[in-house]
């Protein structure tokens, strides 16, 4: 049986929470740009122009690598308010943008100290790295950044697993402390005065220090109070399964409807193995539930877990929820498996709600019955849109002829990216503000 909870508030009116966060972000950034470049101002130039565009690339480099670090630290404020898809995407950018930053920063160093010298740059770099303290560290760096680099790059990406990828990123961390240690060591902007080197280890320490807490103290502290285990282990067809959780304190677990989480189900097999999977049920404060489409090997052995076994989640992450509402009524789209949050999402709503179900068939309706009940309960529309891809289901007008209101409305979205990436221009084609369109696409890689 489902459980109703009590109506959320209305949504009020004011500064919306992403524009809160995006606001938060950029005024960080600009703020600290803005202060690195008066203590590269107060340190003087050098003679060579090629040098001083040199060490300027490599201030504003070292200044996005630190806030780089901010971006994958997973901190509650932040991912709330912007997403962890739309941070995701951010790391990526600003990644490219680190990596070109100190490229720059590499190239018209070497080649200014050349013009300067008799040296040629090649054996420049060379004098370089055997008479200046940190240079070495700096070349080491970038060369990881570099390969770093190259292994995000989309056509290498699609063709490495998700861990592969992950182990590899982890080095960035080497980089990090060997970047930060060849500014301590050759940096003039860093030596040129006590100020602007405690303001450069406040720059490092807040940028470790989150993703410190971020990435591991409050996991593993919600870990332990929580001891997460399952209980029931549901087939809901012959591709779809659903596992529901309990553990100690759930109802102080900051979870809501339409977030996710990473989970780790610690069988001797799969404990190393994170999936990031929507919660399927609004959080209730005494267990949680995903339901997860065959899709690889982590989503396909859900089906073996025993109950019992522990589980070590990390989040909740994603601002795929109710906090981001703009008008009192809304719209939920899903799409195959994406129903998940959808679902959870008409749990939680107050106000009128519409809800589109697109599959191929009726067959591939996971959790339909509970949507139909749901909807009962609310007071909602439910429409079950069945049939193949083409023609679209949900282009402009059919959207339109189904909700008739649909630019007063809230909507949301969660489906295969080609589905979602249709309906998104459908909503665009239709008028829909954006500020009133809410989706997240679950992609951690980028």
């Amino acid at each position: 049986m489902t459980t109703l909870q009590e109506p959320a508030a209305a949504p009020r009116p004011g500064v919306r929470p992403r524009v809160v966060g995006r606001t938060g972000v950029y005024a960080l950034l600009l703020s600290n740009a803005v202060v690195v470049t008066v203590f590269f101002v107060q340190a003087g130039f050098a003679s060579n122009t090629l040098i001083v565009l040199g060490r300027l690339a490599g201030l504003y480099g070292a200044l996005l690598m630190a806030f780089q670090l901010l971006l994958v630290a997973r901190l509650p404020w932040f991912d709330r308010r912007i997403g962890m898809d739309r941070l995701t995407s951010w790391h990526r950018w600003t990644g490219f943008s680190v990596l070109w930053l100190l490229l720059a920063h590499a190239v018209f160093i070497v080649f200014g100290y050349a013009q300067s010298s008799s040296l040629d740059p090649v054996n420049q770099l060379v004098d370089l790295a055997e008479t200046v303290e940190g240079v070495l560290r700096a070349i080491t760096a970038l060369a990881i950044i570099i390969a770093v680099g190259a292994v995000s790059a989309r056509y290498a990406r699609r063709r490495l697993a998700y861990e592969t990828w992950h182990f590899i990123h982890l080095y960035t961390y080497v980089a990090v402390v060997l970047a930060f240690t060849h500014q301590v060591a050759a940096g003039t902007t860093f030596t040129s005065s006590s100020v602007a080197q405690t303001y450069w280890y406040a720059v490092w320490g807040v940028a470790l220090a989150s993703v410190f807490l971020g990435r591991l103290v409050l996991p593993l502290w919600r870990n332990l109070r929580h001891q997460l285990r399952v209980t029931a282990v549901v087939p809901e067809n012959d591709d779809v399964v659903s596992v529901y959780i309990t553990g100690r304190d759930l109802d102080r677990l900051p979870a809501r409807a339409g977030q996710f989480f990473l989970w780790r189900f610690l069988t001797k097999d799969r404990w190393w193995q994170a999936n990031p999977f929507s919660l399927s049920a609004a959080p209730d404060g005494r267990t949680l539930r995903l339901t997860a489409k065959r899709a690889g090997e982590g989503s396909a052995a859900l089906r073996h877990l025993k109950v019992g076994t522990r589980v070590f989640a990390e989040g909740p992450y994603g601002a795929f929820t109710t906090l981001h509402r703009t008008r009192p009524d809304a719209l939920l789209i899903a799409g195959g498996v994406g129903v998940t949050p959808i679902r959870a999402l008409l749990e939680e709503l107050h106000g009128h709600a519409v809800v589109i179900y697109r599959v191929a068939t009726d067959q591939d309706a996971v959790l339909y019955d509970e949507l139909r009940g749901l909807a009962h309960a609310k007071g909602a529309e439910l429409h079950l849109v069945t049939g193949p891809a083409v023609p679209d289901r949900l282009a402009p007008r059919e959207l339109a002829r189904l909700v008739p209101d649909i630019t007063g409305r809230d909507v949301y979205l969660c489906g295969p990216p080609p589905m979602m990436n249709a309906v998104l221009g459908s909503l665009r084609e239709l008028g829909v503000p954006r500020a009133q369109t809410h989706f997240e696409r679950f992609s951690l890689a980028g």
